[in-house]
Order: C-alpha cells, then structure tokens, then sequence
C-alpha cells in the first residue's frame, strides 16, 4: 500500500487561543515496500503526522458534519489536501476507517502498558475480533492467535494461557505487536519501538521488525530519534521539524548533512560523527553510515 500525503496540515485546540500548529503544508510519499524512518524532535509533528495514517486523527474533510468553506469573492482557497493509503482515501467521509485500521498497523511507544486481558491468547484475539466483518469462528481467532504469537518469536501452547502481566518485559513487547498485527496488516507503524531496551533488547527488536517486514508486513515505517537505528535499517528517511519536512533522503545521503541536522537540534549517527572526526584529520572515507560499512572502509585504508 503506497502511502501519499500532499498539503497536509493540523492544527490542535484550531480556533481556541490555545491554538498550535503541528503539520504545515506536509507533502510525503512513502512507497510500498519501504522500510522508512521518521525523525524530528520532541514537538516536530511527527507523531501527530503517523496518527494521521490510520485516521486516528481525521483530516477535517472526513468528518460527517464538515462543509466545504465557500470562497469569498477575491479569495484563494489553499491546495487540496491529499491523504491516500493504498484504496483508502482518508479525506472521504465515506472511507471504510474500520477496514483501514486493519490495513495500518500502529504500535505506540511502550505498546507493553497497553495490555489488559486475563490471558495473553484474550489480549491478542481482541484486535482480531475488533475488525471482523463477521464473527470470527473459534478455530478461526486461534489460528490467527497462534501464527502473530509465532512470528514474534513466542511458543503459542507455552504462552498462551499466561497472564500477559506475568511475563518479562521483552515478551510483553512482543506480545503487544502481535495484538497489533493479528489482522496482517499490510502497512506497520511504529512510534519508538526499541525506547527503553538494552543494547541486545534494541537489536532484538529491530531482528524482529525486519522479519516482519520480509514476511507479514510489506510497509514499515518506525518513528525514531534514534540515529543509529536510522542508518542502520532504513531505506529512507523524513526528517520533520516545526510541523515541516526538511529531507527525505536515504540515511546514506541524509547523514551527509551532519552539520543542518545538528541545527535542528538532531543527533548524528556513531559512524557520521567519526568520519567527521577522520575528516578533520585529514583523513576522508566515503561510506553509508552503516556500521559494517564504515568498518569496511576504514579497513580499505590500512591496504
């Protein structure tokens, strides 16, 4: 599912003197079959733009009650705003929402403080349930249990009938993707999936996103401030600051511009940071950022 926003705007609390601007103007296409990062600041409209994929937050025009504004004599109207995700046109108040969400997968920060049910096969089958058209047949939600449990790397008999408050804090992560992508969705968001993992919980997690990614979901987009986990795993990157898009780069071509993302108060990746190092020693290597890269070129230099 291709994803294609064009003039996209948001504003909270709009017409209220608490009124702020969080997308402005925003033009982003994301093809089908990316593995796409999103980067920005605390603020940047990051989140609000991802939220903006699966109708959690609706573009105005969608909306029952939402007239069109009439032009006065004189004035221009601003562009129309473009919001497609595939079929779905999320500017239409007739878009199937329902049949979206089960198409875009969204996964928040912390998705573990989202579970809830006695038993980790209720907390996983409720979202399998949510979006049927029709009422699931019992061996229908256990198959469908079973294969999300799996593919997150969980023994469905071992788990399954456990609390999913009982479990360790990797397990219960995994468990709250799998709640997420019991529909197979074809499009997989994700806001700070790695936040608050060790070193080898970071790598994990990212192990497993790929696999998704190879076999569930063809699309996945991960919200990150996170640099090296930028460079390391996607194959394009938006960088967001005050409500805009700055780049839409590969990481390979986005971390050139070290010097830009520092002003806009980003970090850099390891590997950006000592290339500029060798550089002002006179020392210059051209690689993509990648750790395996930058290794293999600074390896190049001792033949």
């Amino acid at each position: 599912m291709r994803i294609v926003a064009e003039h996209l705007s948001y504003t909270y609390n709009a017409g209220s003197p608490f009124a702020s601007k969080a997308l402005k103007d925003i033009s982003l296409t994301i093809e089908e079959g990316e593995f796409f990062g999103i980067l920005g600041h605390t603020g940047s409209g990051k989140s609000t733009f991802v939220q903006h994929l699966n109708a959690l937050i609706r573009v105005p025009s969608s909306m029952k009650k939402y007239k069109p504004k009439k032009p006065k004599k004189g004035e221009v109207l601003p562009p129309k705003t473009v919001l497609t995700v595939g079929e779905f046109d999320l500017t239409h108040k007739k878009t199937d929402f329902r049949a979206l969400r089960s198409k875009v997968g969204m996964v928040f920060q912390y998705p573990e403080a989202q579970l809830f049910a006695e038993t980790v096969k209720d907390d996983v089958a409720f979202g399998y349930k949510n979006f049927a058209k029709e009422k699931p047949k019992a061996e229908e939600i256990e198959a469908a249990v079973k294969d999300a449990l799996e593919i997150v790397g969980l023994n469905y008999e071992e788990i399954k009938d456990q609390s999913p408050f009982d479990l360790s804090g990797g397990q219960k992560r995994r468990v709250a993707i799998a709640g997420v992508i019991v529909t197979r969705p074809e499009v997989l968001v994700l806001d700070e999936p790695a936040a608050g993992l060790d070193p080898l919980g970071k790598r994990e997690i990212m192990e497993l996103l790929h696999k998704l990614h190879r076999e569930w979901c063809k699309t996945v987009v991960i919200v990150s401030h996170d640099m090296d986990e930028i460079s390391e795993n996607c194959t394009r990157a938006a960088v967001f600051s005050e409500g805009e898009i700055k780049y839409v780069l590969p990481p390979s071509e986005l971390f050139a511009h070290s010097e830009e993302l520092l002003s806009l108060g980003l970090d850099v990746p390891l590997t950006a940071k000592l290339c500029a190092a060798l550089k002002a020693r006179g020392v210059e290597i051209s690689c993509d950022f990648t750790t395996e890269d930058f290794i293999r070129s600074v390896l190049a230099l001792r033949r």
